[in-house]
């Protein structure tokens, strides 16, 4: 196979077949390199990063979990540095090319595992996500993503950034496919087919559709409408009162503090290089005072009451994924920090409160991929899979 879009790290490329006969046998999957795979240096987007470190003797669990389930691990994939962006360019190996949108940034820190399913490389790919890393990627490349429940699926072999945020995620070009491999990673099963018991309530997050660009939020229309009519019921919500800055906000304050937490050792006796955005979250990681960081685990808990009372069971939310389509590839500082700022304002709430969140494509703004997200209560990640699919059936 031939990677002419940069989605692979260097080097030897890696294949592990998958176990003959599982439910994935015939199916090819990548792994961001945050995860790690026996005999491989897990490299995290960062060539200081590998240094002094032993390479892995075994796979992390999700690794394994699709090998056990019959998919072949055809290679690893480009991250942004430890994780710590959300645009998907990489000072050390470059920015994936995103065939759906070129010329344009795939979205990270998953960024080579989106593009790498975008450019039909492989079926399927495993990626994180902390702050929006396989949500806003999936959004920019037109494919269905999730970041599970927080806690639910073992993150062993993961390289983590901020633990109380940190998921494994996953990407898909087709519905069908996604089904198939969310069954193995959620060890539950999926209904395939129509009909089947869906959510009765849906819930449109006026103020995050208020939030993303006009065209973003007029293109998704046509898409709501449909998963309206598909559960039965809706209503308009405010999903952040307080407001969606203020949500990104307390993200914004917690997340870097445990990012330092978890990198401060290798920071003191290894001096790492790092791009300039990257070691800017550390440094102000590292200085975030108490004060915000108390104010922030409060706003947290409101944001996991807002979410536990939008969201019982039966109910799921919709909302724009991002709050516009892929940026341009290689925009100066001053603008990526505004686009960042903006991505956050509509993801925060998944480290925040920790429910299950899929992207669903299905629309374009002046030919650009643009995808809707579906929430719901925590540990329903199976229900919104589904409705993703039936969604997909009556388009």
């Amino acid at each position: 196979m031939t990677d002419d879009i940069g989605a692979f790290v260097r080097g030897p490329r890696v294949r592990i077949e998958g176990r003959p006969g599982g439910p994935l046998q015939g199916l090819t999957f990548a792994a961001k390199d945050l995860f790690d795979v026996a005999g491989v240096p897990t490299g995290g987007g960062n060539h200081d990063w590998p240094t002094g470190r032993p390479v892995p003797t075994g796979n992390a669990w999700a690794v394994q979990t699709l090998l056990d389930a019959g998919a072949t691990l055809i290679g690893k994939t480009i991250t942004d540095e430890v994780s710590l962006g959300i645009l998907g360019e990489n000072a050390f190996d470059g920015t994936p090319v995103n065939v759906r949108a070129p010329g344009r940034v795939p979205g990270g820190s998953s960024s080579g595992s989106a593009a790498a399913v975008a450019a039909g490389l492989c079926d399927t790919a495993l990626g994180t996500d902390t702050g929006g890393s396989v949500r806003v990627p999936s959004s920019f490349c037109g494919l269905y993503g999730i970041r599970p429940t927080h806690g639910r699926l073992d993150v062993t072999g993961m390289l983590p950034q901020a633990p109380t945020s940190d998921t494994t995620g996953w990407f898909a070009q087709y519905a069908v496919t996604f089904a198939k491999v969310s069954s193995v990673l959620l060890s539950e099963t999926i209904p395939t087919a129509l009909p089947t018991k869906l959510p009765d309530k849906l819930i449109v997050a006026v103020d995050a559709f208020g939030f993303a660009d006009a065209n973003v939020a007029t293109a998704l229309q046509p898409m709501v409408k449909r998963l309206a009519a598909l559960v039965g019921s809706s209503r308009e919500e405010i999903m952040a009162p307080q407001g969606l800055s203020v949500w990104a906000r307390a993200q914004r304050s917690l997340q870097p503090v445990e990012a330092y937490a978890t990198f401060k050792d290798w920071l003191d006796k290894g001096n790492p290089r790092f791009a300039f955005s990257v070691a800017k979250a550390l440094v102000m990681g590292s200085m975030t005072p108490q004060v915000d960081q108390t104010w922030a685990a409060l706003m947290r808990q409101e944001v996991r009451s807002r979410m536990k009372y939008l969201l019982p069971a039966g109910t799921i939310l919709c909302l724009p994924t991002t709050p516009f389509p892929a940026p341009l590839t290689g925009q100066p500082l001053s603008v990526l920090d505004q686009l960042r700022d903006r991505i956050t304002c509509l993801c925060a709430h998944g480290g925040l409160a920790g429910h299950p969140q899929v992207n669903i494509p299905g629309t374009t703004v002046d030919g650009l991929p643009i995808g809707l997200s579906i929430i719901g209560a925590r540990g329903s990640d199976a229900t919104l899979v589904a409705v993703a699919q039936a969604l997909e059936k009556v388009s």
